[in-house]
């Protein structure tokens, strides 16, 4: 019984020591990373509902951080998961279009825009998660290259997943390329080799429309708006119906599920 009882406290002090070197580093990363201005970029790519992000080496596929909530919505332990845990969650019937997504944004971004610029644009798509209760919930993927190197290689990305179920559960299998620092932004490109093409890959609202649709996903008034964006109210009121015309919405709680699926929330 002793012997066992020291086996137990060993397995379970080894467990501890790989927590806490695994939490070291993640401290050191996320230190080393604060130069990066991540927390600024995640709450330029929050959307609503339940979400959790982290920041890989795209040339190692090494995970550098990790946020805790990622415990929270999937069956898996920080101390020990891997990149590859991550995207064995993806339900088997969206892997195709994940891996189109991500050469259809580079392919864009070669031809359309500039790899230059890569630093500059937030990528957006949905697909299938599998949580811990073990289904399938539709998640918007947004993705930020950090940095590259002085060949223009992308090297560190930040990734934020949203679980947006609650506001729809229709995927577009498109993807969206949201400008930021004053760049244009591109919604629902083609992605290449999906069955399911519509062609509307041009930018859609203005740079000031998005700015009010996003504080208005975040409950704010009309009045709360203009406040914030040094703007009447009346002004506020004609962007959001000029806003809900443009998408062919009805009402706002249509117009924000179509923009969480466009990663514009």
């Amino acid at each position: 019984m002793a012997s066992e009882t020291k086996v137990q406290k060993s397995s379970g002090d080894m467990l501890t020591s790989v927590w806490d070197q695994r939490n070291a580093l993640f401290a050191k990363n996320k230190t080393e990373l604060a130069k990066l201005q991540v927390d600024e970029m995640v709450s330029r790519v929050f959307s609503n509902g339940p979400h959790y992000h982290y920041i890989f080496d795209l040339f190692d596929l090494e995970l550098l951080y990790v946020s805790p909530q990622i415990e929270q919505i999937h069956d898996l332990n920080i101390a020990t998961m891997t990149f590859q845990d991550v995207l064995a969650l993806i339900h088997p019937d969206d892997m195709a279009f994940v891996a189109n997504a991500e050469s259809t944004a580079i392919r864009v971004m070669q031809q359309r825009v500039g790899m230059d610029k890569i630093t500059d644009y937030k990528f957006s798509y949905c697909f299938r998660f599998r949580v811990k209760t073990g289904e399938y919930r539709l998640f918007n993927h947004q993705s930020i290259v950090l940095n590259t190197d002085d060949e223009g290689g992308i090297g560190k990305a930040l990734n934020v997943h949203t679980d947006i179920s609650h506001l729809t559960t229709e995927n577009n299998y498109r993807l969206s390329l949201i400008g930021m620092n004053g760049e244009p932004s591109y919604l629902n490109i083609d992605v290449d080799n999906h069955p399911q093409k519509v062609d509307r890959d041009k930018p859609v609202f203005t740079e000031r429309e998005i700015s009010v649709i996003q504080l208005v996903s975040k409950g704010l008034t009309s009045a709360q708006i203009g406040e914030a964006l040094s703007l009447s109210e009346y002004t506020i009121k004609n962007h959001r119906k000029r806003i809900l015309k443009k998408a062919g919405c009805q009402n706002m709680s249509q117009l924000l599920a179509s923009c969480a699926i466009e990663g514009l929330i």
